[in-house]
């Protein structure tokens, strides 16, 4: 009796843990949905408070890194707010910015204070020609698509937003489409704050845009081998080219200054590595 006691203790204990890692899955899922629900809509006040208020939050955009809160608001309550709906809080009239998010993948740590989460985003964007005077965009309308590969934490018992990194993938105007997009579809950021008032705080190496096919590096192993993406084979040379020709691969590696405390460590789920060894942040 007192082994079968012992036994059904030990699988009170597993499925307690399972359950634990699941509903943190859901809820990080949850997290980035109700992101792009607010940013939907230019709710740019309710975007900057699902970030983190760790030293270490960033967000990694478009060749540039904005740093910490202040740099999160700086993009969110700066450039885009600013840009987009004239500093107001809310959506104006005939603006469309819609984002689908889907094909999601959520791994947490078993701490169950830090995950990782890679999805797409299917964005359609424009103004309506009834605001083609008023607005500062003028009559445009265009898709994008792109990719997270995201960190998140838990902040007193609060699932955040932690490293974001977006990759916008590329862009199309709906009466060209996708072959005609000129390249550099987006201009890279040149200056940095406090230089440009609204800038990064830093500029980076890594950019990528449209007709640019990189492999944003996946945060997980593969599911089968257990092995990660050579390289090489995340570049992406010219047809009939070596990928030596192309450039450099993209990169997952954290900013100057900050650490992984768990780099190393492996943990199994399901029989699997759960994420590569060198993402782990505790375990």
């Amino acid at each position: 009796m007192g082994s079968e006691l012992a036994e059904l203790k030990e699988q009170v204990n597993l499925l307690r843990k399972e359950v634990s890692r699941i509903s943190d899955e859901a809820e990080v899922r949850k997290v980035h949905f109700k992101y792009g629900y607010y940013l939907d809509k230019c709710l740019y006040n309710e975007v900057v408070d699902m970030y983190a208020d760790h030293p270490d939050t960033y967000v990694e955009f478009l060749g540039s890194r904005y740093r910490g809160k202040e740099g999160v608001k700086r993009l969110y309550n700066g450039r885009f707010q600013q840009t987009f709906v004239n500093g107001r809080n809310g959506p104006v009239r005939g603006f469309l910015l819609d984002h689908i998010m889907m094909q999601d993948i959520v791994d947490v740590d078993p701490s169950g204070t830090h995950a990782w989460c890679r999805m797409r985003a299917l964005m359609q964007a424009g103004t309506h020609q009834s605001v083609r005077e008023t607005h500062p965009r003028g009559h445009v309308q265009w898709w994008e698509g792109g990719l997270y590969e995201n960190e998140y934490i838990k902040e007193n018992g609060v699932w955040k937003l932690f490293r974001y990194r977006y990759f916008p993938f590329w862009h199309a105007e709906h009466e060209k489409g996708w072959s005609l997009t000129k390249e550099n579809y987006v201009p890279w950021p040149t200056k940095t704050y406090p230089e440009d008032p609204l800038g990064p705080d830093e500029i980076i190496e890594q950019k990528m845009l449209w007709p640019d096919t990189r492999v944003v590096p996946f945060h997980y192993p593969h599911p089968v081998t257990g092995q990660r993406t050579k390289d090489d084979d995340l570049r992406a040379p010219h047809y009939g080219k070596d990928a030596s020709t192309s450039e450099a691969p993209l990169t997952l590696a954290l900013p100057e200054g900050q650490t992984r405390p768990g780099e190393g460590k492996t943990w199994t789920s399901e029989g699997s590595v759960r994420v590569l060894p060198d993402l782990v942040q505790n375990a």
